[in-house]
């Protein structure tokens, strides 16, 4: 089983009268989205299902990257990930159908980044140790399991494979 982790992309800043829910996402995350789903989509990363929080900002980070994508799955919102710990959004995955092979998540920190760090057991140590510094908007972790159910997704069960953000890919294109 694989899992992509994908932090919203940069969202405009909180305004007077408009409730964090509602909060789009700015220039910077409409292009960091699609960049991260061409990447997704370049490197064979492709979800069989995605589970996304309500929020606006994580349903136009899907609605942009999914764009990227050749045969985009239908999105799943989840209310219950907005503003959830990790262990909630653990909870979410634990009931997430059996048959997705390659589920995404796209959430909020502080929960996402807490719930990557735990279930990661090994993998690049140079990776994990950035990953363990922050996991910035639009930052993508993709880690694998050897089992074959969703329900039974526990801590320090998975591999990091990759963890890639807009700035390292941007960074690999100039070199």
């Amino acid at each position: 089983m694989r899992l992509l982790v994908l932090r919203h992309a940069k969202s405009e800043k909180a305004a007077p009268g408009v409730p964090d829910r509602e909060r789009p996402l700015n220039a910077r995350g409409v292009r960091d989205a699609a960049t991260m789903g061409a990447y997704i989509a370049r490197h064979g990363l492709e979800p069989d299902l995605a589970v996304v929080s309500t929020a606006r900002r994580t349903r136009e980070t899907w609605e942009c990257l999914a764009g990227k994508l050749a045969a985009p799955p239908a999105p799943v919102y989840e209310q219950r990930l907005y503003n959830a710990g990790a262990d909630g959004i653990l909870a979410a995955i634990r009931h997430v159908d059996g048959k997705a092979r390659t589920l995404m998540v796209i959430g909020h920190n502080p929960g996402l980044h807490a719930l990557a760090r735990s279930l990661i057991a090994s993998g690049d140590v140079e990776l994990r140790e950035q990953l363990n510094e922050r996991l910035p908007t639009a930052g993508l972790v993709v880690i694998d399991f050897a089992g074959d159910e969703w329900r039974k997704l526990h801590p320090h069960g998975g591999r990091l494979e990759r963890f890639v953000t807009p700035r390292s890919l941007a960074t690999a294109d100039r070199q």
